[in-house]
C-alpha cells in the first residue's frame, strides 16, 4: 500500500489545487499537493520535499487531518493530509497540467480524485468551525 502525504495550503483565503496531468493516472483529477513518502522519511519531511519538488514553493505545516485509505483498481494508499501556509515562493506547475488558487466554498465543485473526497469534506468542516 503506497502511503502518500498532502498538503491544505491556505493562503490569503484561498486554498491551493493542482490538477494532475494527462500523462499520469487519475488524469486530469484534482489534488492537494503531496507525494509518496520514501524509506526512512518522516511523513513532515516527505511533504516538505514534495511540495517543493512539485510546485517550487516553501511551507509551514500547521496541523494534521484524518489519514484516508483509499483502494483503487490497480493500487491502494494511505493518505496523511497536513494543513499547511504558504511560506516563501511563487507557485509553479512542475507536474501537474495546473495548480491555482480557490475559495474553500468551492472545493466540492472540482472532479476530485477519489482519495482526496474525505479530506476535501475534513477541511470545510475544519475551516467552517474556525471562522
Amino acid at each position: 500500500m503506497l502511503q502518500v502525504t498532502c498538503a491544505i495550503i491556505e493562503h490569503a483565503n484561498k486554498i491551493l489545487i493542482c490538477q494532475r496531468s494527462a500523462s499520469m493516472k487519475l488524469q486530469l483529477k484534482w489534488e492537494f499537493p503531496g507525494g509518496k513518502i520514501e524509506t526512512g522519511e518522516s511523513k513532515e519531511d516527505c511533504l516538505l520535499r514534495e511540495i517543493k519538488e512539485e510546485i517550487d514553493i516553501d511551507i509551514t505545516i500547521r496541523k494534521a487531518l484524518t489519514m484516508a485509505e483509499h483502494h483503487y483498481a490497480d493500487f491502494s494508499l494511505q493518505l496523511y493530509p497536513f494543513v499547511c501556509s504558504l511560506g516563501a515562493g511563487e507557485v509553479k506547475a512542475l507536474e501537474h497540467a495546473q495548480a491555482i488558487w480557490v475559495d474553500a466554498d468551492q472545493l466540492r465543485d472540482y472532479d476530485w480524485a477519489e482519495a482526496d473526497l474525505p479530506i476535501v469534506n475534513e477541511y470545510i468542516a475544519y475551516a467552517t468551525s474556525i471562522k
